[in-house]
Parts: structure tokens; sequence; C-alpha cells
């Protein structure tokens, strides 16, 4: 655990996000009481594709319109979400996704 809070800034977000991986995923969901499950990777799946293709981790609202389009409505509301990633669901699982922090979090 220490090498991964090496890894982390104050935040918990990677400092090197080349050094992500699904293991690192799982480290940095437990910091956050999650277990992650395959509802978990659908998001951070997408997230990940979005952050690849414009280099920004996705606000909440254009996380909710994307797992919307990919998964369907059940799946891209808000309260979906923070049901998965409690309370701010674009934050924490962009931490988890090992993506930087979106720019409209505190």
């Amino acid at each position: 655990m220490s090498t991964l809070v090496k890894m982390l800034d104050a935040e918990g977000f990677l400092r090197d996000l080349s050094q992500w991986s699904p293991s690192i995923a799982e480290l940095i969901a437990e910091q956050d009481a999650i277990d992650l499950i395959d509802a978990h990777w659908e998001i951070i799946e997408l997230q990940r594709n979005y952050y690849e293709t414009y280099k920004i981790a996705p606000v909440t609202r254009v996380l909710i319109k994307i797992v919307r389009e990919a998964l369907g409505p059940e799946k891209g509301n808000s309260i979906y979400l923070m049901k998965l990633f409690t309370g701010k669901p674009a934050k924490i699982s962009a931490k988890i996704a090992g993506l930087p922090k979106p720019t409209n979090c505190d």
C-alpha cells in the first residue's frame, strides 16, 4: 500500500497516468471503500475511452450522457452513478480509472 501512496497525489489521483492498471484501480477503489464489480468496470472503460479521445476526464453531465448513449437510460443517470461511485461519481470514477480530476470537481 505504501507504494500506491507514493503514486498518488494528495487527493488520491495518480501522479503518472501511465501507471494505471486494473490492479491499481482495485487498490484506489479500496481507499474509497468500493468493491469493483462489472458495473463499475463498464463506467471505467467508458471514461478511459473518453479520455483517450478528448484528453480530458468527463465532468458529471458528460459522464451521464456517454453512459446513457453506451449503456442506456437505466444506467445513464445520476442516481445509478452515485450508487456505484458514492456521491461524486465523476470525480471518484475518474480517480479509479486513473484519469486526472475532472475540471469542475472540488
